[in-house]
């Protein structure tokens, strides 16, 4: 070989090592965006501020006074009352002015008036609400077609994805904040159907029921509390799904109450005996003459599907029942003495009162 070949081949090693290099090398990392004016721009219209008025009865001034005082006074005095506001959020999901929020921004109020972004006011009225999600729909009456916002899918959300939350924190309405998704499956103790994506946008009162969308526009969940030691934003909001937000609302305006698939069975989670998690959800008790009696299921089954997707979590089970129209049927695999097995259910509805 001459020197010249064996000079080439040198300088054609580091040159080969290089492209090997960037071929293994991990994608750099995505910038975030630029601006999200224009996204703000889009659906800034559409998302309004709510002030509720509340009369509320004003505490005994009398109760300290020995009881033969507190009734001569009580003669003279009748109960007085006086007004308490109060401020949330909403977005308008319907031109002809329907309007979501929480129940807890609505709940008790003589008065809901609402404010949009150019400033105009309208007298609302509650067309249903749900208080076991905190879900409201409440409807004004405009001259003309509204600005509105569309569902998206909260399911495809991951996190670390950007979202934006909009709403009227401190009483500033038209207030934008932007962060990322924190977690998912939040079980903060609110209630039965708990499944909360955290954010970490500043979320304050007066952010309750306000929109947080992903970065195409569209509506992904709705503020609705925060964890905080002052009362104030430190960075952890939750935020109901649109998955169930969607659910919710469709019934509220279709029927003005929520319709809830239930078996009528109790749920425990049973570990894998591997170590691998959850094995499925076990079926501790059935109640007599309940769908899941005249179904089938039996104490000591372990079900590990249902409609096909893994049954992982006693709230995961609950959520997939409740969200079952009534009068529907639903597919359950389940483990039974150790056996395979499918059993096909008709959903019930959910007696009231129950969670």
């Amino acid at each position: 070989m001459t020197a010249g070949a064996i000079r080439s081949r040198f300088l054609a090693l580091p040159l080969a090592v290089a492209m090997l290099a960037l071929a293994i090398a991990p994608p750099a990392a995505a910038d975030g965006p630029g601006s999200f004016a224009p996204l703000v721009r889009q659906v800034r219209p559409a998302v309004v501020s709510i002030r509720v008025t509340q009369t509320v009865a004003v505490q005994d001034p009398f109760s300290a006074l020995p009881p033969e005082f507190q009734q001569l006074f009580r003669q003279r005095f009748q109960q007085r009352k006086e007004q308490k506001q109060g401020a949330g959020s909403g977005f308008i999901i319907d031109p002809s002015g329907i309007i979501v929020t929480n129940n807890h921004v609505i709940e008790h109020a003589d008065r809901i008036a609402v404010a949009l972004a150019d400033g105009t006011e309208y007298e609302a009225r509650v067309i249903g609400a749900d208080e076991l999600t905190d879900v409201a729909v409440i409807k004004v009456e405009p001259s003309g077609a509204l600005p509105f916002v569309s569902w998206g899918d909260s399911r495809t959300l991951e996190v670390g994805d950007w979202v934006v939350a909009a709403g009227n924190p401190f009483g500033l309405g038209g207030s934008i904040v932007a962060g990322i998704v924190s977690a998912r499956g939040r079980d903060i103790g609110a209630g039965p159907f708990d499944d909360f994506i955290q954010i970490d946008a500043p979320i304050n009162p007066g952010n309750s029921g306000g929109p947080v969308f992903n970065t195409e526009g569209r509506v992904v969940a709705m503020d609705t509390a925060i964890a905080s030691p002052t009362g104030a934003s430190v960075g952890i909001g939750f935020a109901i799904p649109s998955e169930i937000v969607s659910h919710v609302v469709a019934d509220l305006r279709e029927k003005g109450r929520v319709e809830r698939g239930w078996l009528g069975a109790g749920l425990q989670e049973v570990p894998d005996p591997e170590g691998h998690g959850v094995l499925g959800v076990g079926i501790a008790s059935v109640e007599r003459n309940s769908p899941a009696a005249r179904g089938g299921l039996k104490p000591g089954d372990i079900v590990t599907a249902i409609n096909g997707a893994a049954a992982d979590s006693r709230r995961g089970f609950i959520k997939a029942i409740a969200l079952t129209s009534p009068g529907s049927a639903v597919k359950l695999n389940l483990l039974r003495q150790g056996r395979e097995m499918t059993l096909n259910l008709t959903v019930g509805r959910r007696p009231g009162g129950q969670g």
